[in-house]
């Protein structure tokens, strides 16, 4: 069920109706917020239920087995690392089996070829679960922190089983942390008008990113970067560039305008989910892209595997060495192709790189005089925009040779100037109203960004009523106008 069709709104309607009448009552509440979270992601595979229902069981089963020693404040011991290695090795081996099993045997029996060694091994063709990545990594932060006693074991199964499941954010996150959202389920929330005025702010705005800029954008994108796979034969070097800044603008405004949905339905129930993005196309550098960027995911790494890999603690070499291992890790999150890991290993090496780096900056750099600052800013951002493109090819070409050759093709454009434009003016592959349209979308990501970085974006909903009236009206009409119906499914629901 996608928040973008008209199955979903029916959904949500008859389900809102009873969390009124029901939210006042805890139990009950949670039973509906259950029931309808199942429903939810039962909709695309009701088989699929039962992996949810067996992390949920284990971890819940964890949690109170570290229970007696967290309340009696008891040093951990060889039992209570032994129930976390249970649960870990449960999540792990969920996304083992159905994530990345037929991807590292397929990987294994190519690399035997390739040394002439013949080899047979049974693949098993699974489809890939709707957000297994995220509810594992969620239930999974959940017994690491009680291990190590930053969050309060759950005894209510409901309430913990409501917290992995709570469809908003089941299937494309964010990521929460138990400490975060699990007291939210553990009592009665109130309910304000203007919580409701900012959920259907949230919501509207995120469908709005969603249908309007991010399914436009994906009709140039798909324009380029074939269905079957490839890369359109008879693009030009420079469409091929307008594609790649246009699957920027996609997959930014898709994955954030999800979690916007799903931070606006938290909201008109009185739950509040954490804020995923913030502009991170402005940012000057890698370090500063993942404070901004995904950042629920960005920070599960931070918290789970880069510092306990040691972090920044062991000297220079090997904190270049846990940089780029996180985010190789990271890449490999996104999905079973060693193009997601080739785009977690650049930005990596975009993170070792930039600290490297920062040792030869100049100090006095922050001391600049205003005007000289925010140009240097600036041509910091714009540097690291292109190398965020540059990554993101990787991760929209299905094979390393479909990235090579929209690279290669970029490359010959910027070598040839625009000659290259000219020479292709007569039979352009992308259309004079698909090029209008990237304008149009690029033009409002960057206001966008630059808007939200100097104004505060709730004057829209908690401003005059006039002022509110006019943003909701060109919100409410561009998705009538320009929305695509029946557009993509949300990127991220593929992880």
């Amino acid at each position: 069920m996608l928040f973008n069709s008209y199955e979903f709104f029916v959904f949500l309607g008859f389900f809102y109706a009873a969390f009124l009448v029901l939210r006042k009552c805890l139990t009950a509440r949670n039973t509906l917020l259950l029931c309808a979270s199942y429903v939810f992601y039962g909709w695309w595979d009701w088989r699929f239920l039962s992996l949810i229902a067996l992390s949920t069981l284990v971890d819940y089963g964890v949690g109170l087995a570290l229970r007696r020693r967290f309340e009696e404040d008891q040093p951990r011991r060889g039992w209570d690392r032994a129930c976390l290695a249970l649960s870990v090795s449960v999540n792990l081996g969920l996304l083992g089996v159905f994530k990345y099993y037929d991807f590292f045997v397929v990987s294994l029996v190519e690399s035997a070829e390739a040394v002439g060694v013949s080899l047979d091994v049974a693949v098993l063709n699974i489809v890939l679960p709707v957000g297994i990545s995220f509810y594992t990594f969620q239930t999974m932060s959940y017994t690491i922190d009680v291990f190590r006693r930053k969050a309060e074991p759950e005894s209510n199964l409901l309430t913990f089983a409501t917290y992995v499941a709570y469809f908003p954010q089941l299937v494309a996150g964010p990521i929460e942390r138990a400490s975060s959202l699990l007291p939210q389920f553990r009592r009665v929330l109130p309910l304000s008008l203007s919580s409701v005025q900012v959920g259907l702010y949230l919501i509207l705005f995120g469908l709005f990113k969603k249908v309007v800029l991010a399914d436009n954008a994906a009709d140039i994108v798909n324009t380029v970067f074939t269905p079957d796979g490839g890369l359109a034969s008879n693009v030009s070097g420079w469409e091929t560039m307008i594609a790649i800044y246009a699957f920027a603008i996609q997959i930014y405004c898709d994955f954030s305008g999800y979690s916007d949905i799903a931070r606006g339905l938290g909201k008109m129930m009185g739950i509040d989910i954490m804020v995923n993005f913030s502009m991170p196309y402005l940012a000057r550098g890698p370090r500063e892209f993942w404070r901004c960027w995904h950042i629920s995911l960005s920070t599960w790494l931070r918290d789970y595997l880069y510092i306990p890999l040691g972090g920044n603690r062991r000297g220079p070499l090997r904190t270049y060495i846990n940089l780029f291992t996180t985010m190789l890790l990271g890449g490999l999150w996104h999905g079973a192709a060693w193009t997601f890991v080739a785009w977690g290993a650049l930005h990596g090496l975009y993170l070792a790189a930039y600290r490297l780096g920062e040792q030869f900056w100049p100090k006095h750099a922050e001391t600049r005089p205003a005007p000289a600052a925010l140009l240097i800013g600036v041509m910091q951002a714009a540097l690291f925009f292109h190398l965020t493109c540059l990554a993101w090819v990787f991760f929209r070409a299905d094979t390393f040779a479909v990235a090579s050759e929209a690279i290669t093709r970029v490359l010959q454009f910027l070598s040839g100037g625009w000659l290259d434009v000219l020479r292709v003016r007569g039979r352009m592959t992308l259309g004079e109203e698909q090029l209008a349209i990237f304008a149009i979308v690029a033009g409002c990501v960057v206001l966008g960004h630059f808007v939200g970085r100097v104004w505060n974006p709730y004057v829209f909903v908690r401003g005059h009523w006039t002022l509110r009236g006019l943003w909701y009206a060109v919100l409410a009409l561009g998705i009538l106008f320009f929305g695509v119906r029946g557009g993509e499914q949300f990127i991220y629901f593929e992880f």
